[in-house]
């Protein structure tokens, strides 16, 4: 049987999850904007869910708002305060070269419409300097962007440094946390992050549903103006039915992460040792600090080997990615690893390992066994 190690694409379901969303699919189908009493407890069911995720990052239900999942959240984030920097004359955005496709692409589309794009480069450990995006600030600065994990590295990025920064200037500032979320909650309490984006299939819940953090500050919401119209739902900024099975399931996913995350990390931890330690007489190239990396996802090279021949040479064993899920069917080199510095050859082998809290160390041992044996 193969092994799933591409939990950064998206992670199994938890079972406690399933259960969840099963029981709900059959006992609370009603819709949540309805009168009635399947309505009445659907809409219990939400309050529910908007309160598990607004405990993990510190706010309160009223600031959560369900989007389809990150990439939405992403857009409703960036496109969304358009048209409150045209009216204030703030039309400069700061973000980083290392962003997912989700963030980066809205920029650019807001480039297009006149707005003003500084994008920050990584240092070569995979990090981006705190003080680099700062200094990028202007007086008519917007938004700045700046994720809260590397999808590809899995390098943890200074938002709380940055959040501290900004404290006294008046910018909103977004972190797409879409693959720190339920894995480092700390950094996203930080007050002075705004807008928060956030995936449910990246924490052992569905996919098909995520949020957009937005939370107050002095009192106010961020400007947001919706993209969508049609029903008013998700105080005005979201129209559409609930699906409100996902949703529940989405917040105990939440909660479960939230309250097992130590022990997760520590598991991921050992099973990362584990694995490098098998993989060693390869000589593998780790891209990124490890120290700056979360437990559960390491980015190599392996001499001699494309990605393209240890994903086929693996395949009967273990499922491996070469980077982002939403952009490997593009071939195209890693925007990631080239803002890095890493040499091409390097780029042209890299390929992303990613386990969770739900692999188990024998597995990944002996997929780590016949990955050598392959591979030398």
């Amino acid at each position: 049987m193969t092994l799933y190690l591409d939990a950064n694409a998206t992670t199994p379901l938890d079972p406690r999850v399933q259960a969840e969303i099963v029981r709900c699919f059959e006992q609370e189908f009603g819709n949540a904007g309805s009168p009635h009493r399947f309505g009445r407890e659907a809409k219990r069911t939400v309050h529910r869910a908007r309160d598990q995720i607004a405990a993990a990052v510190g706010v309160r239900r009223h600031e959560v708002i369900f989007t389809s999942g990150a990439t939405e959240s992403n857009n409703l984030a960036i496109l969304g305060l358009a048209a409150h920097g045209q009216a204030v004359g703030k039309r400069h955005l700061v973000s980083t070269q290392i962003e997912h496709r989700a963030v980066l692409e809205p920029l650019q589309h807001l480039q297009q419409q006149g707005f003003d794009l500084t994008l920050i480069p990584p240092a070569s450990t995979g990090q981006v300097v705190a003080e680099d995006i700062l200094k990028a600030v202007r007086e008519d600065t917007l938004l700045v962007s700046v994720m809260h994990v590397n999808n590809e590295t899995g390098i943890c990025q200074p938002i709380r440094e940055i959040a501290d920064g900004l404290a006294d200037r008046q910018v909103l500032f977004h972190v797409d946390a879409a693959q720190g979320f339920g894995k480092r909650n700390a950094d996203l309490t930080h007050e002075r992050i705004d807008l928060i984006s956030i995936s449910s299939h990246k924490i052992h819940g569905p996919q098909g549903v995520g949020a957009l953090v937005t939370r107050r500050r002095r009192g106010d919401l961020p400007p947001l103006k919706p993209l969508m119209y049609g029903g008013g739902q998700e105080f005005g900024l979201r129209p559409g039915t609930l699906p409100v099975s996902l949703i529940a399931g989405f917040g105990l996913a939440a909660e479960l992460a939230n309250q097992e995350a130590e022990i997760r990390s520590t598991h991921c931890k050992e099973l990362r040792a584990m694995f490098l330690e098998q993989l060693r007489p390869l000589g593998f190239t780790i891209h990124g600090c490890p120290d700056l990396a979360l437990p559960h996802v390491v980015n190599v090279s392996f001499p001699g080997w494309s990605a393209e021949e240890v994903i086929e040479a693996l395949d009967d064993v273990a499922a491996v990615s070469d980077g982002s899920a939403c952009t490997s069917v593009c071939a195209t080199a890693s925007h990631v690893l080239t803002a890095m510095g890493i040499r091409p050859p390097e780029i042209d082998g890299a390929v992303r390992i990613s386990w969770s809290h739900l692999t188990r160390p024998d597995q990944l041992v002996s997929a780590a066994d016949e990955l050598r044996q392959r591979l030398t």
